[in-house]
């Protein structure tokens, strides 16, 4: 019976590794071909805010490796904090060996004014990334101005746990989710105050994610999910006398 038993725990932990496994496996797809340019100046000073709601990107700690996702990619606000390996293709006046890899942190809008090949570099269905400048710098010379790329999505690799904004008011909890590593882009999330039981909350804008319920006076926990399925719960994160404005950090993928 031991023998059985032990069996099936190990046949358990070789079906979650190989489910593990699998969803990494995604990341390391083939490499797909796009276009990158680059705004924001040499200090990337350019690129805070966006359309994501990270507001300040070196204090959230994405750097200067982002990048501005074209309509094709950016997938509603919901390819967020997703992570892309990048290098450039088949350029060799303007290309520079190697490959960097870049957090998705703002949106690249369309301009139907311009041909898809002459300034519409944004425009549906183009893959396209607009690059921090210091990014594009790794991999490309200044002068190029738009570069072919190569990319991939690969899994992002990130310092701490994940963080918590909790911003609006009493009955309009507006919550900021960042620096999530996996994945990288949050696809769902339950919020549970003390007192009560989870609740799906709903996605505002970027990863600005909001809950009507009054929870003022309760400690907080989430429950973030993002798009390999993948759930992490980080119990308690916001003790009950939390302020808006406030940030706190979670448990982490």
């Amino acid at each position: 019976m031991a023998f059985t038993s032990c069996l099936a725990i190990t046949l358990l932990v070789s079906v979650l590794n190989l489910c593990i496994t699998g969803t990494y496996a995604d990341y390391g797809a083939g490499w797909v071909g796009g276009h990158a340019t680059f705004y924001g100046g040499g200090d990337a000073s350019g690129t805070m805010g966006g359309a994501c709601g990270y507001g300040n990107l070196y204090s959230q700690g994405y750097g200067t490796n982002t990048a501005a996702l074209s309509t094709a990619l950016f997938n509603d606000g919901l390819s967020c904090g997703s992570c892309y390996e990048m290098r450039c293709d088949n350029d060799p006046r303007w290309c520079l060996p190697g490959s960097i890899i870049v957090t998705a942190t703002n949106f690249c809008p369309p301009n139907f004014a311009q041909a898809n090949d002459n300034g519409g570099w944004c425009n549906p269905p183009l893959q396209h990334f607009d690059l921090a400048e210091p990014a594009f710098l790794q991999i490309a010379q200044y002068r190029a101005g738009i570069v072919p790329v190569s990319f991939r999505r690969v899994a992002c690799v990130k310092k701490g746990g994940i963080r918590f904004t909790i911003n609006g008011h009493s009955y309009f909890n507006l919550v900021l989710i960042s620096n999530v590593a996996g994945a990288g882009d949050v696809h769902s999330v339950s919020i549970k105050g003390s007192k009560g039981g989870w609740q799906s909350m709903s996605r505002n804008w970027g990863q600005n994610w909001q809950s009507n319920n009054y929870l003022n006076g309760q400690a907080l926990s989430f429950q973030v999910t993002t798009s390999d399925g993948r759930t992490v719960t980080s119990n308690n994160v916001a003790p009950g006398n939390w302020q808006f404005g406030q940030t706190f950090s979670g448990g982490q993928f």
